[in-house]
């Protein structure tokens, strides 16, 4: 989210279509994502069965899209007033802080996701002793912490200002110096992007040449090396699609504020449609992660089965209990 909404030459007219889409665009992907990432959370936390490696990676990423999305409704309702904020100071620091946040774990949970997949495929073996759960969720703890670290300059120069261009609304922007938000943006490029890219890349490179080198072990070795195939390039391109506008943005706007590029309405609105392309991203991960592997669906059964069950079990005991309760009120006293 930028903060260069201060130019005067860049603002965004109170007519203009960006601020009807956007809010509406925003608050169906907040309703998807938290309908998608709950039911995901608790297919993971619900199931009798621990989680494995891979779904320990999945449940945070889940957590972290559900935080995400849970905030955007507070910035769709900021962009349908026309960037006026209606809310405290407090909420213009958290609300954004925690969006880049989980932003930011979001897309290490990818990393990680990729990182599991690359060593269960081309290092099996070797690597196996790494693949546990306590490595699995020292690892996301680190994530965690460094995405709190990534939030903290959104909390600390997050401010709540009035300007003249404005006509009097009240802005929830950033307060950088000039060299603040050059290092700040350049920073937001290499390591939520190129860093992250690059791993993903190669894992999903690696991946697909330890497939080809295999050798076919019959028709179902075949569909499964194909779904694997397909899935690894959907989830990179997924994260492709979503992530890339959004970072071409970032460098866009660098690139603005040094001078190299003059400031146009276009570009406002490239910012903006590319931000809440990256956070669609959230709603993707539980479908291409999740929601297509054959292991959730098959825990997902189960769960439903468990429930079916215990609730088979509770009306079997309710009933159970009102016909010991028919027969001793219905029972004769002895004394008559």
């Amino acid at each position: 989210m930028s903060g260069n909404q201060n130019n005067t030459n860049c603002s965004v007219e109170s007519n203009s279509l960006i601020l009807i889409l956007v809010p509406a665009y925003i608050l169906v992907i907040s309703v998807l994502g938290i309908v998608f990432n709950v039911f995901v959370l608790m297919v993971f936390c619900l199931h009798k069965k621990a989680c494995t490696v891979a779904e320990i990676y999945l449940s945070n990423l889940a957590g972290a899209d559900l935080v995400l999305v849970c905030c955007l409704p507070f910035w769709a309702e900021y962009v349908r007033n026309n960037y006026n904020w209606l809310f405290s100071e407090s909420l213009c620091k958290l609300v954004p802080a925690v969006i880049s946040m989980n932003a930011f774990c979001s897309i290490y949970f990818l990393v990680l996701v990729s990182i599991d997949r690359y060593v269960a495929l081309v290092h099996p073996l070797s690597h196996e002793r790494i693949r546990r759960p306590f490595y699995a969720k020292l690892g996301c703890l680190v994530v965690w912490g460094l995405g709190l670290v990534f939030a903290l300059p959104a909390f600390i120069y997050r401010k709540l200002r009035f300007e003249p261009w404005s006509n009097g609304t009240l802005l929830c922007d950033v307060d950088y110096t000039g060299n603040q938000y050059l290092v700040s943006e350049v920073m937001t490029i290499m390591f939520s992007f190129i860093i992250p890219v690059s791993i993903v890349s190669f894992c999903t490179v690696s991946i697909i040449q330890a497939l080809r080198n295999r050798v076919m072990g019959g028709l179902n070795s075949q569909r499964m090396e194909q779904k694997a195939n397909t899935l690894i390039l959907l989830v990179l391109l997924a994260f492709l699609i979503c992530w890339v506008p959004f970072h071409v943005s970032k460098i866009m706007d660098v690139l603005e504020n040094v001078g190299i590029l003059s400031c146009q309405i276009i570009l406002i609105i490239f910012q903006q449609v590319s931000t809440y392309l990256a956070f669609f991203n959230s709603v993707l991960n539980p479908i291409l992660y999740v929601i297509a592997g054959e292991n959730f669906r098959r825990r997902a059964k189960e769960l439903v089965k468990q429930w079916n069950n215990k609730t088979t079990e509770t009306f079997s005991l309710m009933s159970t209990r009102t016909r010991l309760t028919t027969v001793k009120l219905g029972k004769p006293r002895a004394d008559l």
